[in-house]
């Protein structure tokens, strides 16, 4: 029997997405926004394939005949699950693709804010190096990595890659997770002892807004954040005032509230020399996507072999 499977953002997967290997019908577009639009294409889809495109609970009671849900992402927050589960619809996501790229963009981000390379490199374009009565300037403090503390919030397996490179950065590290383990501290503990903050949850009811103004007042005041997991993590308003307060020393976002910013962001409009917003990139590593997208394909056949692999409940 032919499967028909949509593709429905297709230029969010910057890789070789190879054709499954049964009986199917395959159709891409490039992007999908509007849920008129997500119901009109996968009217007769068996499988549907997305990345962020919101599959709402009134969108799924439209598609019937649709059977699998095959995300490229690890996150399914986009998706109904109780809708989903109720229909019979199976959801798959991608696992343990982006153990390099998202570790070295979180050290990235932890080096040019503690060594304030992006506000020294763009003070140097304005002309401030040219008018420096000495042969550097001090305009922007700078804290050595080697001896800092590192607190990972969420230790699974991208948060023990980057425990890992931060050991060999002579960094202490500080990991704290929802699954209790010897190893593992409070979140209490990484809030009042880290000198950077990194985080790696998932978003789920329980930790929308986990970090607020109340963590900001119990972080140290040079501290860095990073969030490269989901923007709905940390407040957003609370982060600003935090920042220009200087109640914590800077942040590093891959990850905002509303993804792109179509409406406007309080984090991307503003030019503060210790925030640094990058957009949604941390996984997308050439080597991490080929990587997503062969796993992507492998779900898929699975799931018609009758084996379902990455099974999201």
């Amino acid at each position: 029997m032919t499967q028909k499977i949509v593709f429905l953002d297709r230029e969010s997967v910057d890789a070789n997405v190879r054709k499954p290997n049964f009986e199917h019908d395959y159709t891409e577009y490039e992007s999908t926004w509007t849920p008129e639009d997500i119901v009109e294409r996968l009217k007769d889809a068996d499988i549907a394939i997305i990345n962020k495109v919101p599959m709402s609970a009134d969108v799924l009671k439209q598609l019937p005949k649709l059977k699998l849900i095959a995300v490229a992402a690890t996150g399914t927050d986009i998706v109904d699950k109780p809708t989903a589960k109720a229909q019979g619809i199976t959801i798959s996501n991608i696992r343990n693709y982006a153990f390099n790229t998202v570790p070295e963009h979180v050290v990235g981000l932890m080096f040019a804010l503690r060594r304030a390379i992006v506000p020294y490199a763009n003070s140097v374009k304005r002309g401030d190096w040219a008018k420096s009565s000495q042969f550097c300037y001090f305009d922007y403090p700078i804290y050595d990595i080697a001896g800092s503390t590192l607190g990972i919030v969420g230790y699974g397996a991208i948060g023990k890659s980057i425990a890992k490179r931060a050991k060999a950065l002579e960094m202490k590290v500080l990991a704290y997770d929802v699954y209790d383990s010897p190893e593992l501290v409070d979140f209490e503990t990484v809030l009042t002892q880290s000198d950077v903050i990194t985080i790696h949850v998932p978003l789920t009811d329980k930790t929308r807004n986990m970090f607020g103004a109340e963590q900001f007042k119990k972080m140290k005041k040079n501290a860095l954040l990073i969030n490269t997991a989901r923007g709905g993590l940390v407040d957003e308003q609370a982060l600003v005032d935090a920042l220009k307060s200087g109640e914590i020393g800077g942040a590093g976002f891959d990850v905002i509230a509303k993804e792109p910013p179509k409406d406007g962001n309080i984090l991307v409009e503003q030019d503060l020399p210790n925030l640094i917003v990058t957009p949604h990139v941390a996984w997308a590593s050439k080597e991490a996507m080929q990587i997503l997208a062969d796993q992507l394909v492998d779900n898929i056949e699975n799931f018609v072999a009758g084996k379902p692999s990455n099974v999201v409940e």
